[in-house]
């Protein structure tokens, strides 16, 4: 498998939802921390939105992946014929032999049948491009469901990016949703989290924490299935904001340098 870096990694560096730091991170500079190191795959999600770029800039970056030996995946969201259209061109133009689709928010809310159809459309670009979608199971998407929409779409182009705790916000938990998606993932989402009880015992908060640190059991996520053997495994992250954003970034490449440690010396990534 291949250890890599995914763009959640570094929500607050990038920006996310108006928080935006004064020199956000680009996609140049998400591969460079990747260099730094020794990450094999990068995959940019829809929170550093490759079309954005200029041509010359997509070109720039897939040059520079292949001079370090970093392959890259894209991802989108949200669901849109045209948009995934454009994602595979983008995809076509990086080598990239994933695209990352977040099936939520409207997306969730349509028919089986009507996502699936719409993906029987992609299916005939994306093979051309050598090109596979990989559906993540998102926070309002259970995992039987995603399974019914392999089932419609019926083809291997199409399979699952599973994320570790998505499906907790669907009423899963994390063993139930490996369970159930590993035998379709081509993808993998790992990352780790603490469930914090209120101070005043009103409830609890689920948040993030560096890899090993919490409650995802990794070991076995990783012997789940017979997982493709060149399968990118993309480290993210849950950091919580707080008042001091830049503590908050510089506490996102610290949470990596412990995850990816983890990866390696535990996990034999």
């Amino acid at each position: 498998m291949n250890l890599g870096l995914g763009s959640y990694a570094f929500r607050w560096s990038i920006g996310h939802k108006g928080i935006v730091p004064e020199h956000p991170m680009t996609a140049l500079d998400l591969l460079d921390v990747a260099t730094r190191h020794g990450l094999r795959v990068v995959q940019y999600a829809d929170n550093l939105p490759l079309h954005l770029l200029p041509d010359s800039d997509l070109d720039l970056l897939a040059g520079q992946a292949r001079d370090v030996g970093i392959a890259l995946e894209v991802g989108a969201q949200p669901f849109d014929v045209d948009h995934m259209t454009r994602y595979i061109e983008i995809g076509r133009r990086l080598d990239a032999k994933i695209l990352r689709v977040a099936l939520d928010g409207p997306d969730a809310a349509r028919p089986v049948s009507e996502l699936a159809a719409e993906f029987a459309l992609l299916l005939p670009s994306a093979r051309d491009a050598g090109i596979r979608i990989a559906v993540e199971n998102h926070f309002n998407f259970p995992s039987r469901r995603l399974v019914d929409l392999l089932a419609a779409i019926d083809d291997g182009q199409v399979a699952v990016c599973l994320d570790v705790a998505n499906s907790i916000c669907a009423g899963e938990w994390p063993e139930e949703t490996v369970g159930i998606l590993a035998p379709h993932a081509i993808n993998l989402h790992l990352k780790d989290y603490v469930i914090v009880p209120d101070p005043h015992g009103v409830g609890f908060a689920i948040h993030g924490c560096p890899l090993g640190q919490g409650r995802t059991n990794c070991r076995a996520v990783m012997d789940a299935a017979p997982y493709p053997a060149d399968m990118s495994v993309i480290l993210e992250q849950w950091l919580p904001g707080g008042p001091d954003m830049d503590a908050v970034r510089r506490r996102e490449h610290a949470w990596l340098e412990q995850s990816v440690s983890y990866a390696r010396g535990e996990l034999h990534l």
